[in-house]
C-alpha cells in the first residue's frame, strides 16, 4: 500500500510491527540507552534496508528525563546535547541517513524564550552545530518558544539566512498558529523549499495532542498536494508503542483524501 510512512524505536518489537506493514519510510526514534550498544542500531537500520525501506533517525528527546534544549543553562546537557550530535552525525554518514533534531522542545528553556537577540543566539549555536557535525540533521519545528513559528524571528534570522534543512512537524506548526488553517497554508508555501521531511499528524490547534488524521481540525485536503512532494510520516501518538494501527488508519485516511 502506498505511503505506508510509519514510526517507532529500535526495541525489536516495535520494529517487527511496523515491518509487517511494509512501509516505505520508517523512522527510528533513538534514546539515550541506545548509545550503550550502537551496534544494534547498525543491524536494525541494516535488517531495515535489506528490506528496502528508507530509514530515518530521530535524535534522542531526553536526557536524564529532561527535555533537551541546544541553549540549556546545564552544561551537562549541552554537553550531552553536543555528544549525542556527534554520534549521530557518524552513524549518518556511516549508513547514509538523516536525523531529525529539535533545537529544543516545549517546555525547555527556549520555549520560555522570546525576541530577536534570543534567537540570533539560537541561531549561533545551531551553526556551530552544523559546521561542527556536517548537514546530515533536519531541524524540527516545536510547537513554542524560539523553534517554532510562534516566533516571528524563526524564518528570518534562523531558517533563511542559514537555509536551513527542516524537517517540518504539521501539528506542531499548527498549534504555534493557534490552530489557524490559513495560516498553516500561508507557512507551508513560505517554507516549502527548506522542507526536507515531514511529520504528519493531527491536532486540535490548542496543544501537543499528536491525533490520528481525521480525529484534529487541520485541513489535510488543501496540505496533501504539500506533501506528497515530500519524505513524511504519519507520526500519530499510540496508547500502545507494539500495535500502529492508529497510524495505518492515518495511512488510510490520506489516501482517501481527493
Amino acid at each position: 500500500m502506498q505511503f505506508v510512512r510509519l514510526k517507532c524505536s529500535v526495541d525489536p518489537n516495535q520494529v517487527n510491527d511496523r515491518i509487517k506493514y511494509h512501509p516505505e519510510i520508517l523512522e527510528l526514534q533513538i534514546n539515550e540507552n541506545d548509545f550503550v550498544n550502537p551496534e544494534n542500531l547498525h543491524l536494525t537500520i541494516a535488517k531495515l534496508k535489506q528490506l528496502g525501506i528508507k530509514i530515518y533517525l530521530h535524535h534522542p528527546c531526553t536526557y536524564k528525563n529532561k527535555k533537551l534544549d541546544i541553549l540549556s543553562s546545564d552544561r551537562e546537557m549541552t554537553s550531552y546535547y553536543q555528544w549525542s550530535c556527534a554520534c549521530l552525525s557518524d552513524l549518518c554518514k556511516q549508513e547514509n541517513v538523516y536525523c531529525v533534531l529539535h533545537a529544543h522542545y516545549s517546555k525547555s528553556e527556549s520555549s520560555f524564550l522570546k525576541g530577536r537577540s534570543a534567537t540570533l543566539k539560537m541561531r549561533a549555536r545551531i551553526e556551530k552545530t552544523i559546521q561542527t557535525y556536517g548537514d546530515c540533521f533536519l531541524w524540527e519545528n516545536t510547537t513554542s518558544g524560539l523553534f517554532s513559528f510562534a516566533n516571528p524571528y524563526l524564518f528570518s534570522e534562523i531558517i533563511q539566512p542559514l537555509h536551513l534543512p527542516m524537517c517540518f512537524d504539521v501539528s506542531h506548526a499548527f498549534i504555534s498558529l493557534g490552530g489557524s488553517n490559513k495560516q498553516l497554508h500561508h507557512l507551508v508555501n513560505l517554507v516549502d523549499t527548506y522542507v526536507h521531511y515531514v511529520h504528519v499528524v493531527d491536532s486540535a490547534g490548542t496543544h501537543h495532542d499528536a491525533l490520528p488524521l481525521g480525529k484534529g481540525k487541520i485541513d489535510w485536503r488543501s496540505l496533501k498536494p504539500f506533501l506528497i512532494k515530500k519524505d513524511f510520516i504519519f507520526e500519530i501518538g499510540l496508547k500502545d508503542w507494539l500495535d500502529c494501527k492508529p497510524m495505518i488508519e492515518s495511512v488510510n485516511y490520506f489516501l482517501s483524501i481527493s
